[in-house]
């Protein structure tokens, strides 16, 4: 009966660390959406100070499958401009914090209208494995035998003719 706070503060503890660790995490948003002739569909997402976002995008039908993109900083100023593309990435780190604006344009289209898949993800992925990047994997260990074991065939390989493939090139193995 007295059991009843400690486990309501232990339950309380949990959901404070769940959000602590989902706050650290990327956030973002995937959508399709029908972007008509002669029309422009901008988007808003706020971010905070030195947090990188990106935005990929792809014309999924449409005419000749290219739109006009644009994104703008809190101020107002445009950080990245391509016209007529069909897909393309943007990757920026937030110079201030603020609500950026990314929009995508039909203008130039009488006729056709397009249907426009987007990614905009904000902040950067954690790696899978803390210390990801000084870790040797059996992945990276497969690979690197594999390189190596093919390096070693090139180097035993002669052309006909009898000359080595690998002549003057010195020898590649670690050694």
């Amino acid at each position: 009966m007295g059991s009843a706070a400690p486990r309501s503060a232990s339950v309380l503890l949990l959901l404070l660390l769940l959000l602590l660790l989902r706050a650290e995490q990327p956030r973002g948003a995937e959508l399709t959406f029908e972007l008509p002739d002669n029309a422009k569909q901008c988007f808003h997402e706020e971010v905070e100070q030195g947090v990188k976002f990106s935005l990929d995008y792809q014309v999924i039908t449409g005419g000749h499958y290219d739109v006009d993109c644009y994104v703008e900083d809190p101020q107002g100023n445009t950080i990245y401009r391509e016209t007529k593309k069909q897909y393309d990435s943007f990757t920026y780190r937030a110079e201030v914090k603020g609500v950026y604006q990314f929009c995508f344009s039909n203008e130039f289209s009488t006729f056709s209208h397009k249907t426009v898949y987007f990614d905009f993800q904000v902040g950067d992925e954690p790696p899978i494995l803390p210390d990801m990047g000084n870790r040797v994997t059996a992945l990276t260990q497969r690979f690197r035998g594999a390189y190596w074991r093919d390096l070693d065939k090139m180097a035993n390989y002669t052309q006909p003719g009898g000359t080595p493939a690998t002549e003057g090139l010195g020898r590649l193995a670690p050694s």
